[in-house]
C-alpha cells in the first residue's frame, strides 16, 4: 500500500476510476504514511482521519453503483491552515484562533470537494502566513524532508513537506510574496502562482498581490488540480473568464526557437553562490529543448518600495483589529508589518498602486521580446530551521523579514504567472527550484515549459530518504 503514496495523482485517479484500487485503500495508505513520517517533519497539524475514511467509504459505494466520478475523485488532499474549512479547525497559525472552527468553506475548498477530493486535514503555515519560514507558536516548525535540520520554506511549507514525503498527492496553498514558490523550491516539489483572478477567492476586493494556487510533485498533477480550482465565479469580481479546463493536461509543446530571458539575480539582488551553481547546471536543459536563451531582465525600478507599501497596507487592513485586541499574541514581524501599514497615508498607497501600474507596463513591453523569464525562486538554499529569517546573503544585509525573498516578491508585483519547478540539488543534497515566469494571462504556457523542463531534467523524481 505504501507504493500508492508516490504514484502520480494522474495515475492514482485513473486507477480509482478503473476500480483497480479503492478510495479506502488509497486513503488508508496515505494515513499510514502520515503516521509514519509526519512526527519527523510536522507538516500536517490537524488530521481528520475518521472523517476521511467515512468519505472514502461513501465514494467507494458511489463508484460501485455507477456514479460518475469527478476529476479528483478519491484523491487525498490537505488544505493550508489559512483557508476556511467547514467543520475543521482552522487556526491561521495563531494562538488567537487556536480553537477556531469555520462554519463555511473557502471557495477553493468548495471546488475541491465538488471534484471528489478527500480531505485529510490541514497543513502548517507561519502565523497569518507571514514569512517564508514555516513555524508558529501553536504547532512549532515544519522541517525540510531532505534535511531535518533545515527549514521547508513557507508560507505553504506544510503543504510542500507533506507532498515531498508522500503524505499527499496534491495540496493547495496561497502566495503573496512567494508562499507557493519558495517552499516548492526548498522541498523539490512544484508550486504555481497563477495569474491574479485565475483561482477565484471570496472577499478578494481589489487585492492582486495575494492568490490561491496548487502544489504537487509534478507539473501534470499540478495542472490537473489547477483545472479544478481555476475558472470564473460571480462572487469574485476579479476572477478571469477562461474556464479551468483550458489548463488541464496534456502539456506537450515544441519549444524550438522560443525566446527566453535568463536572469541570474534580476539585475539587483544578491543570490547565494550555491543557488547560482545549481541553476547554471540546469540551463543547458533549456537549450537542449531548442530554446533561444539570452541574459536579460525587465526594468523593475521601484519594485521593493511598491511591494513593501502594498503588503503593509494589506496587513493593516486585514489584521489591524487583531493588533488592537491581541497585540501580546502576535509575533514581532507581524506587529511590525501591521504598524508599518497603519503609518501609511492614502497618498502613499495611491502612489504605490500607480507605480505598480507603470511597472506592469514596462514588464509587458519586455515580454513582447521574450516569451518567458527564468530566474531563481529563492536567493538562498534551505537554511537552519532555528533561523527565523535570513539576515545576510553574500555579504549583503537583509533589513526586513521578507528582503531575502525579493526574487519572488518582485515577480508578484508584475502580476504575471510564475512556477517553481525542481532544478537540482546542492552538494549537500538540498533542493533548488527554477522560477519560470510567463506573459500576462499565459498560465498554460508556463505549465508547458515547466513540464518540458521537468521531463528533461527528472529532478522532481528524487525522493527524501525518510519518506521511502
Amino acid at each position: 500500500m505504501s507504493d500508492l503514496c508516490f504514484l502520480t495523482a494522474v495515475e492514482l485517479a485513473d486507477r480509482i476510476r478503473r476500480r483497480q484500487v479503492s478510495v479506502t485503500e488509497v486513503v488508508r495508505a496515505h494515513l499510514a504514511q502520515i503516521e509514519r513520517v509526519n512526527p519527523r517533519v510536522n507538516a500536517i497539524v490537524t488530521l481528520t482521519a475518521e472523517r476521511a475514511l467515512d468519505d472514502a467509504a461513501g465514494k467507494d459505494t458511489a463508484l460501485a453503483r455507477g456514479d460518475a466520478p469527478g476529476p479528483l475523485f478519491g484523491l487525498p488532499i490537505a488544505h493550508k491552515d489559512l483557508v476556511p474549512t467547514k467543520g475543521i479547525r482552522t487556526t491561521l497559525g495563531s494562538p488567537i484562533y487556536r480553537d477556531h472552527v469555520p462554519t463555511v468553506d473557502g471557495l477553493i475548498i468548495e471546488r475541491l470537494r465538488a471534484a471528489g477530493a478527500v480531505t485529510l486535514g490541514k497543513t502548517n503555515t507561519p502565523e497569518f502566513g507571514a514569512g517564508s519560514q514555516t513555524f508558529n507558536a501553536l504547532f512549532g516548525a515544519t522541517r525540510n524532508p531532505y534535511d531535518l535540520a533545515k527549514t521547508c520554506g513557507g508560507s505553504s511549507g506544510g503543504a510542500a513537506a507533506a507532498l515531498a514525503c508522500g503524505m499527499l498527492p496534491l495540496a493547495d496553498g496561497t502566495d503573496l510574496g512567494g508562499s507557493l514558490r519558495n517552499p516548492a523550491s526548498f522541498c523539490n516539489v512544484v508550486g504555481f502562482r497563477p495569474s491574479p483572478g485565475r483561482v477565484p477567492r471570496l472577499n478578494s476586493h481589489d487585492d492582486t498581490l495575494g492568490v490561491h494556487g496548487p502544489m504537487a510533485r509534478n507539473v501534470a498533477d499540478l495542472a490537473m488540480l489547477l483545472a479544478v480550482i481555476a475558472g470564473p465565479d460571480p462572487r469574485d469580481p476579479l476572477s478571469l473568464s477562461e474556464p479551468g479546463a483550458a489548463l488541464a493536461p496534456p502539456l506537450g509543446r515544441d519549444f524550438r526557437g522560443t525566446r527566453i530571458a535568463w536572469s541570474e539575480r534580476l539585475g539587483r539582488y544578491p543570490v547565494e553562490r550555491a543557488v547560482t551553481a545549481v541553476l547554471d547546471r540546469a540551463r543547458p536543459a533549456l537549450e537542449e529543448l531548442g530554446c533561444d536563451l539570452v541574459d536579460a531582465e525587465p526594468d523593475l525600478k521601484g519594485v521593493d518600495a511598491i511591494f513593501q507599501t502594498l503588503r503593509a497596507a494589506s496587513y493593516a487592513a486585514s489584521l489591524g483589529g487583531e493588533l488592537e485586541r491581541h497585540r501580546e499574541l502576535l509575533k514581532d514581524t507581524v506587529v511590525w508589518n501591521i504598524e508599518r501599514g497603519l503609518a501609511l497615508t492614502p497618498a502613499d498607497v495611491a502612489r504605490a498602486r500607480a507605480e505598480k501600474a507603470a511597472l506592469e507596463r514596462r514588464v509587458d513591453a519586455f515580454f513582447e521580446r521574450h516569451e518567458f523569464l527564468l530566474l531563481p525562486v529563492s536567493q538562498v538554499a534551505p537554511f537552519p530551521v532555528e533561523v527565523e529569517w535570513v539576515r545576510e546573503i553574500e555579504g549583503v544585509p537583509m533589513h526586513t523579514y521578507v528582503d531575502w525573498m525579493a526574487t519572488c516578491y518582485a515577480i508578484t508585483c508584475t502580476g504575471l504567472p510564475a512556477i517553481s519547478v525542481p532544478a537540482g540539488f546542492t552538494p549537500g543534497g538540498l533542493p533548488i527550484g527554477l522560477q519560470i515566469v510567463g506573459r500576462r494571462g499565459h498560465d498554460r504556457a508556463v505549465l508547458e515549459l515547466a513540464y518540458a523542463f521537468e521531463l528533461r531534467t527528472r529532478c522532481a523524481e528524487r525522493r527524501p530518504r525518510l519518506a521511502i
